[in-house]
């Protein structure tokens, strides 16, 4: 595991006890039963590839550890994602991706439905994963998909995980970036039911946090269904989108690329090769 990962997964797993000692499961379960049904986001993804176009999973990202603020007025307490939101409706997007995590990423948890109370479109939350307890307090938040990232999660963790997220009716978007860890979640895709599971490439070296498009290209060829395959990060033109497409990739996931732009949903539009 990459230093970078290994630090916030170390991080991750002692704010997971805290959380899970203050909300008991029980309590999780009856805000779940309570919950209104979550949106089809699979379905919206691939709505749109089975058309032969481009579906944008477009993400509401204020940090990151490499890069830091993206823009300064991210950095403001009162950062409010439902502008955004809007913005990516308009420009286009399928569907949106909304970082949780607090520490490293500036996210709230609370953004996932205040995202939702403002547009149609299905929610993923991203985070780092590691316990059952966070997909029932990704349901309860209203999220519509998960984020499984298989660098830091076993095989078992992964299967547990995937058979959970279909159990609450969430999507789960599982994710890698090396060739072993892709020929090791290969056979998990689409488990335990093919409606709930899409694999993601992440084009960003966990280690070195540089990205390179040509990693989805090249890992491409190792994937079964490419219908269900989401491509991740160094996505910044319409020709990017336009190579994907070529190699059967007809969903992406961009997020650092539109949030810094002055203009996200203009961004979004010029990306999908369509006027503001």
């Amino acid at each position: 595991m990459p230093a970078t990962l290994r630090q916030i997964v170390e991080h991750k797993r002692s704010e997971v006890d805290r959380l899970k000692a203050g909300t008991p499961m029980r309590e999780l379960e009856a805000l779940v039963a309570q919950a209104e049904p979550p949106r089809n986001f699979f379905g919206a993804v691939r709505r749109m590839s089975r058309a032969g176009l481009t579906a944008v999973i477009a993400e509401i990202k204020r940090k990151s550890p490499s890069a830091g603020w993206i823009r300064p007025e991210y950095a403001h307490d009162d950062f409010s994602p439902e502008p955004i939101a809007r913005q990516y409706l308009n420009g286009g997007a399928s569907a949106i991706s909304c970082l949780t995590d607090e520490k490293f990423f500036a996210g709230r948890l609370s953004f996932i439905q205040r995202i939702k109370d403002t547009v149609p479109l299905p929610v993923l939350r991203k985070d780092f994963i590691i316990d059952e307890w966070q997909l029932w307090e990704s349901r309860a938040a209203g999220a519509d998909a998960v984020l499984l990232i298989a660098e830091c999660l076993t095989e078992s963790q992964i299967v547990d995980l995937l058979i959970l997220s279909q159990q609450l009716q969430m999507t789960a978007l599982l994710e890698v970036h090396s060739m072993d860890n892709l020929l090791r979640v290969r056979p998990h895709v689409g488990f335990p039911h093919p409606g709930y599971g899409l694999l993601g490439i992440n084009n960003r070296d966990l280690a070195s946090m540089t990205t390179d498009l040509n990693h989805t290209l090249r890992l491409v060829d190792l994937v079964e269904d490419p219908s269900v395959l989401v491509s991740e990060s160094g996505i910044a033109e319409h020709e990017d989108v336009k190579r994907l497409g070529r190699a059967g990739v007809k969903i992406v996931l961009v997020g650092e690329h539109l949030m810094r732009s002055e203009h996200p949903g203009d961004a979004l539009a010029a990306l999908l090769g369509r006027s503001p």
